[in-house]
């Protein structure tokens, strides 16, 4: 072999590679960051039952919780994408740890809402999916971005899946406070494991430091970009969607007299098979059309939904549900990150991911108290259900028009 054909091989051999210690370091973070928060729910009634608060009190802390989470990404993606990813990790770690340590011993709701509320959901922001996506995407070739964000994504499912077991069984060993402390002290590691992640928006294998675009003008150009807007209106249907199911689904499942233990059974099995969907959306986008994927995730929720409702409800049904949903729960997440990706680089994908999540946010705080609210107005949650379906199609019909390609840039060609 001629040494140019040796320097050919070796450089494709170089672009197929996968950095595998950096996605295994941010998908050990995925993992942590989406776990306690996704546990939430276990620790409502025996706080509640000690502190002599209503549900009224920790619902909310939660709903901030998730909106600090949605306000905080497209901070914290600007940051890490001029300051290092690393930075930011270590601050998540930081931030999440003392929440949980302030809510372990909060005495008052206004702690619970300072601890659980504000500073998890600042940690979550500023350590989740958006962050180590950004990092993934950097560090990859961009035909490898949506197989890589599925194995993020996965993770982050993994994540759900398994710390629901851990904090019940520290809850029934320990106690709910002394168990939101052990958590707190796993979110320390969160500093260690993001070492690998080093580096901004200007290194990695893919840098784009020739690109001087400021934050401003990344924001000005996104926001005047057609497929771009679609891509935002279409994710806070994910958001409305899954948030609804996840606050209200066991309430839901005691109103229709299905046994209790199928609300823990469902959400199990959402979690599980949440980590083959999320698996298989980024091998299925890295090779077919994202917005048609995506499009079509949509309008299967909305067939699985409408399905649930009109056909007879039993505890064979609501698990056929569970695992459904979950094939199609964070599916939306790889392609949609990676079409951001696609569309505008890495330079400012933390920020401009960050925005995309942000629209996520404002339909989970949706989901979750409409749920709530119209359900104490009405006595049904069966609006809520079918404003989803309806929430569904019109995400699949705004995802179709969406051009997978590069925003196009004269000034910078």
């Amino acid at each position: 072999m001629s040494a140019a054909n040796q320097s050919d091989a070796h450089s494709l051999h170089h672009h197929h590679h996968l950095p595998w210690l950096i996605i295994a370091a941010g998908s050990m973070i995925a993992m942590l960051t989406f776990g306690p928060r996704s546990a939430m729910g276990f620790f409502q009634l025996p706080m509640l039952a000690d502190r002599g608060w209503d549900r009224t009190t920790f619902g909310l802390a939660m709903a901030i919780q998730n909106l600090c989470w949605g306000l905080g990404q497209p901070f914290f993606g600007a940051l890490a994408d001029k300051f290092g990813t690393w930075r930011m990790l270590a601050l998540s770690g930081l931030l999440y740890s003392s929440g949980l340590f302030i809510m372990a011993f909060a005495n008052a709701p206004i702690w619970l809402h300072v601890g659980g509320g504000v500073l998890v959901g600042l940690g979550v922001a500023s350590g989740s999916f958006g962050i180590v996506l950004s990092a993934f995407a950097r560090n990859v070739a961009p035909h490898q971005r949506a197989l890589v964000f599925g194995i993020g994504t996965a993770a982050g499912s993994a994540g759900m899946f398994l710390f629901a077991p851990l904090s019940q069984g520290l809850i029934s060993a320990y106690g709910w406070s002394d168990s939101l402390v052990y958590l707190g002290f796993l979110m320390l590691l969160v500093p260690l494991f993001a070492i690998p992640l080093r580096g901004n928006a200007s290194s990695g294998r893919h840098s784009e430091a020739l690109s001087k675009q400021t934050v401003g003008e990344a924001l000005k150009e996104a926001l005047g970009h057609r497929s771009y807007l679609l891509l935002v209106s279409g994710f806070f249907v994910c958001g409305y969607q899954v948030a609804f199911i996840t606050a209200h689904f066991p309430a839901y499942l005691g109103d229709i007299g299905i046994d209790a233990r199928y609300a823990v059974i469902a959400l199990a099995l959402i979690g599980f098979f949440n980590i083959i969907g999320s698996l298989s959306a980024g091998v299925i986008s890295q090779r077919y059309s994202k917005p048609y994927f995506l499009a079509w995730i949509y309008i299967g929720r909305s067939i699985a939904v409408a399905a649930f409702l009109l056909l007879p409800q039993s505890p064979t049904s609501v698990v056929i549900f569970a695992i459904v949903m979950g094939l199609l729960w964070l599916s939306t997440v790889p392609p949609t990150n990676a079409l951001v990706a696609i569309m505008f680089g890495t330079r400012h994908l933390g920020l401009l991911g960050g925005v995309v999540f942000l629209s996520h946010q404002v339909g989970s705080f949706l989901g979750v108290w409409m749920g709530g609210y119209l359900y104490d107005r009405l006595g049904s949650y069966d609006p809520v259900w079918w404003l989803g379906v309806a929430l569904g199609i019109f995400a699949a019909i705004v995802h179709w028009p969406i051009e997978e390609r590069g925003v196009a840039r004269p000034a910078m060609a």
